[in-house]
């Protein structure tokens, strides 16, 4: 296992190992799912059934967040939330074999959720309230914040340092950073918003949904932050952020106040993004995903909407 290719050594043959080890005998059945920052795949059981093991990225997360990552989806589940929590191999959920870490989940059917509908919109609200009223009860140690600091500068220096931005831009870059550091610095005191336990990636990719209703998936970004992050990127508009808070209010008081961090969220998102791709533009699978970030036309749509975004916050 290398830093400039963190998974070269996971082949299938380690995989099905993987799995056997904690007792789940594989039948050879094995599909890759889509994911770039771990490696997960859907195994097939020779007594039956699927199983789906992720396997973490090397130096992403201490062990102990990646516990706390498992015992608020277990908390959740405890509550009989709709979520998919880790499977317990032997007492444990973090698992080590080939120098990796994993873990194995239940396979979870269903489909993405329909955001054009008041109703589903409105279920949803109400899943995410009971999420957080759960998730305030506590406080993560160990996985950290949505702040500036993690979403903002250190993005901001991995894109400086990676070579990707190309030397005419990175003048504007520093500048458009430097802006959006102030800003939204401004913006967060002034809403002061409450933090929580967050699921923290919640768009419509990790919610599943069945005849039963959603269920939430892939808590890998849960952190501490303020509850209008799970709800701002299922809400395509201001009217369906209005038909998901009417399901959240029903369960749980929200601040409204918390609405002008929205465009805030979403700055951050964009910065983190970017910064994502150049962090880790070594592993192999990056230049063949997003290619795009090796040309200088897709640096300057990205200064255009930092640009565009910075002006809707000052």
């Amino acid at each position: 296992m290398s830093r400039e290719a963190p998974y070269a050594g996971l082949d299938p043959e380690r995989v099905l190992d993987a799995v056997d080890a904690t007792g789940h005998v594989p039948d050879g059945r094995l599909l890759a799912l889509p994911s770039y920052e771990n490696r997960v795949y859907q195994v097939g059981l020779d007594a039956g059934g699927f199983v789906v093991v992720k396997f973490y990225r090397p130096g992403r997360w201490s062990d102990a967040a990646i516990a706390e990552e498992h015992d608020f989806a277990a908390e959740l589940a405890a509550a009989e939330l709709p979520v998919v929590a880790p499977l317990s191999c032997a007492g444990h959920t973090l698992l080590r074999r080939g120098g990796f870490r994993y873990t194995l989940y239940p396979r979870r059917g269903g489909h993405a959720p329909v955001l054009e509908s008041a109703d589903t919109l409105a279920w949803l609200g109400r899943l995410l309230a009971r999420v957080h009223e759960i998730g305030a009860r506590q406080a993560f140690r160990a996985r950290g914040a949505l702040d500036v600091e993690s979403f903002l500068r250190q993005p901001a220096a991995a894109v400086l340092a990676s070579g990707l931005l190309p030397a005419p831009r990175e003048r504007v870059y520093r500048a458009a950073i430097a802006r959006l550091d102030a800003v939204l610095g401004a913006r967060f005191d002034a809403v002061a918003p409450r933090r929580l336990r967050l699921h923290g990636d919640c768009h419509a990719g990790n919610v599943l949904w069945a005849e039963s209703g959603p269920a939430l998936v892939d808590f890998d970004d849960a952190r501490m932050g303020p509850a209008v992050q799970d709800l701002w990127m299922l809400a395509t508009d201001a009217i369906a952020m209005e038909q998901l808070l009417e399901g959240y209010e029903q369960m749980r008081p929200f601040d409204r106040a918390e609405l002008a961090l929205v465009p805030a969220l979403r700055a951050l998102r964009q910065v983190h993004h970017a910064g994502w791709i150049a962090a880790r533009w070594h592993d192999p699978a990056f230049p063949r995903a997003f290619p795009f970030a090796g040309e200088a036309r897709w640096w300057d749509e990205h200064l255009a909407d930092l640009e565009a975004l910075i002006d809707s916050l000052e």
